[in-house]
């Protein structure tokens, strides 16, 4: 050892630094979680699900194979598939595999309503690799939740969580069969909460960075003291594959839909009878808003509830019972949980002035009964520019058959500015200008006169059979 490290060893002070320096490496991995009591304790309740539906290769293109195939494996797994030279096509059964867990001890079995989808056979095995067949109890696609039921009892069960008390940064862990491998776990924190997703408006998820893969799907999410606070139903990926987002259903929700498929085969939500949109910067500028908040009414269905009870195209909506809607995504889930026929208070920015309504919610229709009450325009005749734009009136028969109950300019081509920048596109109808129905170009332009000049004013389109607002800025 050479001189100068005996002298670094004999230093009081060099010592207490290497002592502090390997104290502190091992309490940086004893602060670690130990996931092994909480997987030991609830992996028995998790089980793995597979399913079988039977498919004609009809269904299929079919392929016409030559005459002579080589007499080898492939060519008679392609006469099976495919059939004889395009023969009459044979029928074959197509597997599927996800997670679930016991809820009950006499064989109640969540899972996602997409395991499930369309199978002609469903079968839940578990930790101890019996098998069995499962009913289908009832199924939920909006929530994407499913509720299975076997023929067993004495069967082990979790334990219930509350997604409302987990914090972004916290650990949670999931047990799942990602691609078959029954039992797999993985760990990772909390991402964000009340995240809204595309075509999923009544699910605020959790979203997490715990590995999920195909065959997790319908398997328990649980925080760290073994509860579950969600189930795993899907992933962001460009791959297929994990890439670190991950989205738990609430436990909260899925609870309530099991309950209801339970007792009577099916969902009812609650429903308002608007189609909402984000506030952007502009809109809230135009709406004379400090910042950005609420949902803004961009259509009101006839004889909804929120018609009946005065809410109009324009109105942003802050809060509904009481609770503030911070985005526009906020607002299904909440309505959506409200008993149908209850009364409750809507309240509303109107023209810069904040109003509370009182509304009985209904019943949420089916999506193809919402969906029918939009459709698209038919093209016209003589355009006029203004704003950037050519504009022609909606003839009467048109309207009728969009149901519009008046006024309406279609845009005909977009030229230039304002309507370029403000995202205007062929095709949109022109409603509504600063809350105010547009009836005729003379009107329009009448109105546009009128309205502060390098300001931007709330527009309301119908673009592809929907409403929409954007923010358009008069120019000076």
């Amino acid at each position: 050892m050479s001189l100068h490290m005996r002298l670094a060893f004999h230093s009081p002070l060099m010592l207490c630094l290497i002592l502090l320096a390997f104290a502190g490496s091992v309490n940086a991995r004893g602060s670690l979680p130990d996931f092994v009591p909480l997987v030991e304790k609830n992996s028995a309740a998790v089980v793995n699900i597979s399913t079988t539906r039977k498919i004609s290769s009809a269904q299929h293109p079919q392929i016409q194979l030559p005459d002579q195939l080589p007499e080898d494996m492939f060519g008679d797994l392609l006469r099976r598939f495919f059939g004889e030279g395009g023969a009459a096509p044979h029928a074959f059964d197509t597997t599927s595999l996800g997670s679930g867990f016991i809820i009950s001890a006499d064989g109640y079995v969540v899972t996602n309503h997409h395991v499930v989808q369309d199978a002609d056979e469903i079968l839940v095995r578990l930790s101890d690799r019996r098998t069995f067949t499962a009913e289908l109890m009832g199924s939920d696609p909006r929530s994407d939740i499913a509720l299975l039921k076997v023929e067993a009892d004495g069967l082990p069960t979790l334990k219930f969580g509350d997604s409302s008390d987990l914090k972004v940064g916290e650990w949670v862990l999931a047990i799942g069969s990602p691609f078959g491998f029954d039992h797999s776990v993985t760990a990772g924190i909390v991402s964000a909460k009340g995240r809204s997703l595309p075509r999923e408006n009544y699910v605020p998820f959790i979203q997490t960075d715990v590995a999920i893969n195909p065959g997790n799907s319908g398997g328990p999410l649980f925080n760290m003291q073994g509860e579950v606070v969600g189930i795993n139903s899907q992933i962001y990926s460009r791959t297929g594959g994990f890439m670190g987002l991950s989205f738990a259903i609430p436990v909260e929700m899925a609870m309530d839909v099991v309950a209801q498929l339970k007792d009577k085969g099916y969902v009812s939500r609650g429903w308002l009878g608007v189609l909402i949109q984000e506030v952007t910067r502009d809109l809230a500028d135009s709406f004379g808003m400090t910042r950005p908040a609420g949902a803004l009414v961009a259509q009101v269905f006839p004889d909804s509830p929120a018609q009946k009870a005065g809410i109009r195209v324009g109105d942003v909506i802050l809060a509904f019972n009481d609770q503030d809607v911070p985005r526009s995504n906020a607002l299904p889930p909440i309505v959506g949980r409200t008993p149908i026929g209850e009364a409750a208070s809507v309240r509303i920015l109107r023209d810069g002035q904040e109003l509370t309504l009182e509304v009985a919610i209904g019943e949420l229709p089916a999506d193809e009964e919402i969906a029918s009450q939009s459709s698209t325009p038919k093209p016209a005749q003589t355009p006029k520019s203004t704003l950037g734009m050519q504009l022609e009136t909606i003839p009467d028969d048109m309207r009728q058959e969009l149901g519009l109950a008046q006024g309406g300019l279609i845009v005909r081509q977009v030229e230039g500015e304002p309507a370029r920048s403000a995202g205007i596109r062929s095709g949109d109808l022109l409603l509504m200008v600063n809350n105010r129905s547009v009836d005729s170009l003379a009107a329009l332009e009448e109105l546009i006169a009128s309205l502060p000049k390098g300001r931007p004013v709330p527009i309301l389109l119908q673009r592809g059979g929907n409403p929409v607002f954007i923010a358009l800025r008069i120019p000076e």
